[in-house]
């Protein structure tokens, strides 16, 4: 909690992230009203997945140029430029009037927002190094923090009654705050970014890890892309909890972020992932009684579980005996974010195909997989 005390009495600390933040209030915003989209455009689950797939891969795509562009202009007016792109760029997705059109905005929209996540993690670890000050896990925190902010937006729904309305209000709340605070970090300067090469040696504990990130990250993004759904044709929420799953989920996330790393040094790294495991299958289980309340709750304990098994899979990632820590974590996040991208393609599918609940179901099988294989990571530890 002592980095969390830093940001929020320093504004030099403050202003990246506040840029954490912002980025999942537009992206949460936009998650709350994918029924509203669907609905609107007269698409299927099918082609919904599809088109949540063109947001994903606008995120890989600017993944090669990231790095030229950071170190071409900056890593403040990086992180500025991107946050000025996305705040356009949420806009789009919401007022389109074809599916090829919600394709496009979302490649854009996930493009900006790519940009913008691998400046802001490199302004706050060029800045961790020049003032010699640990804040990155509290800024991860500002994140969740940002899906939280988002999803008590979704109170505002049957107010406003107007999906750009409502993004319209929010871009300009968030976007006012970081042209307030981005003095602190817009000249902001870091060395080039060396690309390392990858190897494909690495040991079966490394591989047992990628399958956990690849569950875990799938897994979160099924969950803020299809949770406003399952509560609205499988528990048949009321129009003002569509966003409540959303908002369980972010808080406890949030929650979890701040205080993993104290419980993880009391009970190991390895036993906080079997312990996420166990309280987001029980939230899986609250989620499939197609009861409201119930499922809300799951999310909460979903958003619980999986907020300390990913940040500890870098952790041991880091750290496996005979593999380079930075070959360890690169393979951690190429298959964490492959899970996010793939996830909420594969619910897409199997909802169209059989039923949201059996997507759930399905989910609820491959996190009982993580349990599973943090039983052969504590022989092998």
């Amino acid at each position: 909690m002592k980095s969390l005390r830093l940001i929020l009495s320093n504004p030099k600390y403050f202003a990246p992230s506040w840029v954490f933040a912002s980025l999942n209030i537009w992206f949460g915003t936009w998650a709350i009203y994918i029924p509203t989209v669907k609905e609107q455009l007269q698409i299927d689950k099918a082609d919904l997945g599809i088109a949540l797939f063109c947001l994903s891969l606008g995120v890989f795509a600017i993944f090669p140029l990231a790095p030229y562009i950071i170190n071409r202009v900056g890593v403040g007016r990086a992180t500025w430029y991107g946050v000025v792109l996305s705040s356009l760029a949420a806009l789009f997705p919401l007022v389109v009037p074809n599916y090829y059109l919600l394709m496009l905005a979302l490649f854009m929209f996930g493009a900006s927002n790519g940009i913008t996540d691998i400046s802001m993690n490199t302004l706050v670890a060029e800045i961790e190094k020049k003032e010699k000050q640990n804040f990155m896990s509290a800024a991860h925190g500002f994140f969740s923090l940002g899906g939280v902010i988002a999803g008590l937006g979704s109170f505002l729904i049957p107010v406003l009654d107007s999906p750009f309305l409502h993004m319209l209000l929010i871009v300009i709340l968030v976007f006012g705050i970081n042209l307030y605070v981005k003095k602190h970090y817009f000249a902001i300067k870091s060395e080039p970014i060396q690309k390392e090469a990858f190897s494909f040696k690495l040991f079966k504990p490394l591989f047992l890890l990628g399958i956990i990130g690849f569950v875990a990250f799938g897994s979160e993004g099924a969950i803020v892309d299809w949770s406003g759904l399952y509560l609205k044709e499988v528990t048949f929420a009321p129009e003002a909890f569509i966003g409540a799953g959303f908002l369980a989920f972010s808080t406890a996330m949030t929650l979890g972020r701040f205080l993993g790393d104290g419980i993880s040094a009391r009970i190991g790294a390895v036993n906080i992932v079997a312990l996420g495991a166990i309280i987001a299958a029980v939230g899986y289980v609250l989620v499939l009684t197609g009861q409201t309340h119930w499922a809300i709750i799951g999310f909460a304990l979903n958003g619980l579980g999986f907020s300390v098994i990913v940040p500890e899979l870098f952790r041991i990632g880091g750290n496996v005996k005979g593999v380079d820590a930075a070959k360890g974590v690169s393979f951690i996040a190429g298959t964490g974010y492959l899970g996010f991208l793939m996830g909420p393609v594969i619910l897409g599918f199997l909802a169209e195909e059989f039923s949201l609940r059996i997507s759930f179901m399905t989910l609820l099988a491959y996190v009982l997989l993580i349990l599973l294989i943090t039983f052969s990571l504590r022989r092998k530890r």
